[in-house]
């Protein structure tokens, strides 16, 4: 497919899969096995001036396509998911600072940008994933101040963020229409950070629960207007969901190229195992399935900078892409036979990082309802 990439796409594409080559490959497995994150790699993404690759000139990025950020992320994801989910964060943060923010919120920009600030989202709760309007977190207004109390649960990066964006109820009799989005500076009186979660994989995000306790932040600190954060989460996440479904596929693209490289060179009953086939017909389907996704994710991103709405376009996406890595991921395991399970080879872990991706940024469940809802507007 890059036969059709702008030179500008060619040359990030072939910048990063070098990064990722010399830097991220050889460290992956020990990230893994440690669950430490990836500073001097987080710090290399940076310097390389990846994190801003689709944002606006203006803004300090590189103004390029929502595709090339998609590109990233699945060069960064084939070396490590840990990795490509790091990546998102940041990108993901000064888009949506740029968009809703004032310029007060912008002044956090540049850090993002130089990997000098470490971003957190605070959305799910120990009780509340999918069902935001469940949440139990508060900001309650006390003169010019916000003051938030509650616990945030899988906070990414929350060991180590230096602010986070919490989402909380600012009407509490409201559901959705009642919740706001609040920059807290994790240095705020009344922040701790609680348990860490011990995850299947996808280790080294130092995730854990945030606890606010009467944590006080000026009124200015929330982003965009009240009480309507949930639309601009729900704006938002068409963009996340490009990354989640580029992440995926870039863990699938690894899986296809372990499973070709091990089946030319395991022997049984006398020859090459790719000569048999029930293993060529797993190839197939997942070089097919591969290049289908590819297709979705990079159509959804032109549609996105075209400014139309791409809510089914990027469900679409995020649906196909996670599901088709998880199978094809357990595929390629399969071809592996008991080396897969092993965790000499590298599949046992992209296996254990890839499954967070039908999860993540609405679980495949919820992409469902939305092509639904979309299709049900459509036909009206």
């Amino acid at each position: 497919m890059n036969r059709f990439f702008s030179d500008e796409q060619r040359l990030l594409q072939e910048t990063v899969r070098r990064f990722v080559a010399d830097d991220v490959l050889p460290a992956a497995s020990a990230i893994d096995r440690d669950d430490a994150f990836p500073q001097a790699l987080y710090k290399g993404l940076a310097d390389l001036g990846l994190f801003g690759v689709s944002l606006a000139e203006e803004a300090g990025g590189s103004g390029l396509e929502t595709t090339a950020a998609c590109i990233v992320m699945e060069e960064i994801a084939r070396g490590s998911g840990t990795l490509g989910n790091a990546y998102a964060l940041p990108v993901e943060a000064a888009h949506f600072l740029n968009e809703h923010g004032d310029a007060f919120h912008k002044t956090f920009i540049p850090g993002l940008l130089s990997g000098e600030l470490l971003p957190a989202t605070a959305a799910t709760e120990p009780d509340c994933g999918s069902d935001v309007a469940a949440m139990r977190t508060t900001a309650d207004r006390d003169g010019d101040d916000y003051v938030i109390n509650g616990t945030k649960a899988w906070v990414t990066f929350g060991r180590i963020a230096d602010f986070i964006m919490v989402f909380a109820k600012t009407d509490r009799n409201a559901g959705h229409k009642g919740i706001s989005c609040i920059l807290v500076e994790t240095d705020r009186p009344g922040v701790s950070r609680g348990k860490s979660e011990e995850l299947l994989g996808m280790h080294g995000l130092e995730d854990c629960q945030i606890i606010f306790d009467n944590v006080r932040v000026p009124i200015t600190n929330r982003i965009g207007p009240e009480n309507e954060a949930f639309k601009m989460a729900m704006g938002n996440f068409n963009f996340s969901r490009l990354m989640m479904s580029s992440m995926a596929l870039g863990m699938a693209q690894a899986a296809m190229e372990d499973a070709v490289a091990y089946a030319k060179s395991r022997k049984q009953f006398g020859s090459e195992i790719i000569k048999f086939q029930a293993v060529q017909f797993m190839l197939a389907d997942m070089s097919m399935d591969i290049s289908a996704a590819r297709l979705l994710i990079h159509h959804a991103a032109r549609l996105y900078d075209a400014g139309h709405s791409i809510a089914k376009e990027a469900a679409h996406a995020k649906l196909f892409t996670t599901d088709m890595a998880m199978k094809h991921v357990s595929n390629a395991l399969q071809i592996h036979g008991g080396n897969g399970y092993s965790k000499e080879y590298r599949i046992e872990r992209i296996f254990r990082d890839v499954r967070l991706s039908q999860i993540y940024e609405g679980t495949n469940q919820i992409q469902r309802l939305i092509i639904a809802r979309q299709l049900e507007k459509e036909f009206a």
